[in-house]
C-alpha cells in the first residue's frame, strides 16, 4: 500500500479523478459525427457541461459550426462560432427562458440536408426552460422551486418539466425535422434513462400529463387554475414518437467516473467496496447505509478489510424545512458524521461531480474521525444545522467544506469513504 499522510487531501484527488473522467473536453471528441457534406452543421445544447462541450465542439468542427448553448453561471468557456448563454441554476430566470425561444428558433429553421448537434448535460431542465403556452413563467418557476424543496426524486421533477415545457420531451427534436439530429449526452441520472436526462429534449416521452399531475399531488404542491387548466387539455402531452431521424448517445455516465476512481484506488494498493453508482434516496438514510458498512469494515466483519476505499454514487435528496445554506452532500456528510460518531480510522467525502451541491457555492464536504469533536470545541450545534439545512456553514467553519469551483462536467453524486487500519 502507498502511504496515505493526508487522508483528506486523497479523498479530493478521487474525487478529482471522477470528474476528471467525465470532463466534455476529452469524453466528446470520439463521439462528434461528420459534418454535413451540403447542408449546415446547428450546434444547440444546454446543461452544466453544455459550455464544454461546445468548446469541444468548435475545437473540432472549426468554421463550420455555428448555434447556441446554455450553461449555468460561471460555467461558460470560451467559444467564437456557436453562442454560450449562461443562465440561472436550479431556479430558472428570463435568461434561460429568452435562450430557449432562441434555440427552439433555431431548431425550426433546419432543413433537411442539415445536422442539428444537440449537446445535453445535467442542469438543462432548469436552464433551458420555455413555459408551454398558456403557463406562465412565474407558474413554473415556483413549481420549480415547490419540486426542489419537496424532496422529490429527480425522475419526478422532470416528469412534471417536461409536461409544462414547449422545448422538453422530445419537443426540441421535433422542431428540428426534417433535419438529422445527432444528441450528444452527458448523464447525471441514476440509470442513464435518456428520457429523464435534461428532460429528454430529443427523445420520445414515456410519461404522460396526468402522471406530472400525479406528481404534484403526492407532495402537496398547489397549482394555478392556468396550470391545471394545461395538464387537463392535449397540448400538455409530450410526443410519444418522434417525427424526425435522432440519435442520442450517453457520451459519458456516472459509471465512467467510477471507474477512473476504482483504478486510482487500485493504484494505491488499496481494496475496494463498491456500492454501485445507483444509490438515492433520503440522504440521512443514505448516510446509515454508509456507516453500516463502515463499521462492518471495520469490526472485520466484512469481507474487505482495511486500508480500503468504500465507494457510492447516485442522487442524495433532503425535503428543505430550513432557510439555511447547503444541499444534499453536505447533509449527508454531516449525517454520515454523526452515525459514525468518531468511529477511529474513517474518512469520507461527499461531493456532487458538478461542483455544486444545493444552494450554495459548494461541492459538498469531507467527514474525519474528529469532526463532531471539533464542531463541539467550535459550539457548532450539528442537529440544528440538519433541521435548518445549513450545513454549508457547519463545514465551512471546520474548514472540510469543499469548493472546486466549475468542474464543467455533471455525472451525479461522488461518495468515498476511505477506512485506515488502527493505529
Amino acid at each position: 500500500m502507498n502511504a496515505i499522510p493526508d487522508p483528506h487531501q486523497f479523498l479530493r484527488r478521487l474525487f478529482e479523478t471522477a470528474t476528471a473522467a467525465a470532463d466534455p473536453r476529452r469524453r466528446l471528441p470520439p463521439f462528434l459525427p461528420e459534418a454535413p457534406r451540403h447542408g449546415r452543421l446547428i450546434v444547440l445544447g444546454a446543461g452544466k457541461g453544455a459550455g464544454a462541450m461546445a468548446a469541444a465542439a468548435e475545437a473540432h468542427y472549426g468554421a463550420r459550426a455555428s448555434g447556441l448553448v446554455i450553461t449555468r453561471d460561471g460555467y461558460r468557456l470560451p467559444t467564437s462560432r456557436i453562442a454560450v448563454v449562461e443562465a440561472a441554476h436550479p431556479v430558472p430566470d428570463q435568461r434561460g427562458v429568452e435562450a430557449a425561444r432562441r434555440i427552439l428558433a433555431l431548431a425550426a429553421q433546419a432543413q433537411a440536408d442539415d445536422l442539428v448537434l444537440c449537446l445535453l448535460s445535467g442542469g438543462a431542465s432548469a436552464l433551458m426552460c420555455l413555459p408551454a403556452e398558456g403557463v406562465s413563467f412565474a407558474d413554473k418557476q415556483a413549481i420549480n422551486i415547490a419540486l426542489l424543496n419537496s424532496g422529490a426524486a429527480i425522475d419526478e421533477m422532470n416528469c412534471v418539466r417536461k409536461h409544462l415545457s414547449a422545448i422538453k420531451g422530445g419537443r426540441l427534436a421535433q422542431a428540428c425535422a426534417p433535419a438529422r439530429v445527432v444528441s450528444l449526452v452527458i448523464s447525471d441520472v441514476v440509470g442513464d434513462d435518456l428520457s429523464v436526462i435534461a428532460s429528454g429534449p430529443t427523445v420520445p416521452d414515456p410519461t404522460t400529463a396526468g402522471q406530472a399531475l400525479a406528481i404534484l399531488k403526492k407532495y402537496g404542491i398547489p397549482v394555478s387554475p392556468d396550470v391545471l387548466a394545461h395538464f387537463n387539455s392535449p397540448k400538455a402531452e409530450t410526443p410519444k414518437v418522434l417525427s424526425s431521424p435522432v440519435e442520442n448517445i450517453i457520451v459519458a455516465r456516472p459509471r465512467d467516473a467510477f471507474e477512473a476512481i476504482i483504478r486510482a484506488v487500485a493504484a494505491h494498493g488499496l481494496g475496494c467496496v463498491d456500492l454501485g453508482d445507483r444509490l438515492e434516496g433520503d440522504a440521512a438514510r443514505l448516510a446509515a447505509t454508509h456507516a453500516q458498512v463502515a463499521r462492518a469494515i471495520v469490526s472485520g466483519a466484512h469481507a474487505v478489510k482495511p486500508p480500503c476505499v468504500v465507494l457510492s454514487g447516485g442522487e442524495a435528496v433532503v425535503r428543505v424545512t430550513g432557510a439555511g445554506t447547503g444541499g444534499p452532500n453536505t447533509q449527508l456528510a454531516l449525517e454520515l458524521a454523526l452515525a459514525l460518531n468518531g468511529l477511529p480510522g474513517v474518512y469520507a467525502l461527499a461531493c456532487d461531480s458538478d461542483g455544486t451541491d444545493g444552494n450554495g457555492q459548494h461541492a459538498g464536504a469531507l467527514v474525519a474521525p474528529d469532526t463532531l469533536t471539533r464542531a463541539a470545541h467550535l459550539g457548532l450545534n450539528p442537529a440544528r444545522a440538519l433541521a435548518d439545512n445549513d450545513t454549508a456553514p457547519f463545514f465551512q467553519a471546520l474548514g472540510d467544506l469543499v469548493a472546486t469551483g466549475p468542474t464543467f462536467t455533471n455525472v451525479n453524486d461522488v461518495r468515498a469513504i476511505l477506512i485506515l487500519p488502527p493505529q
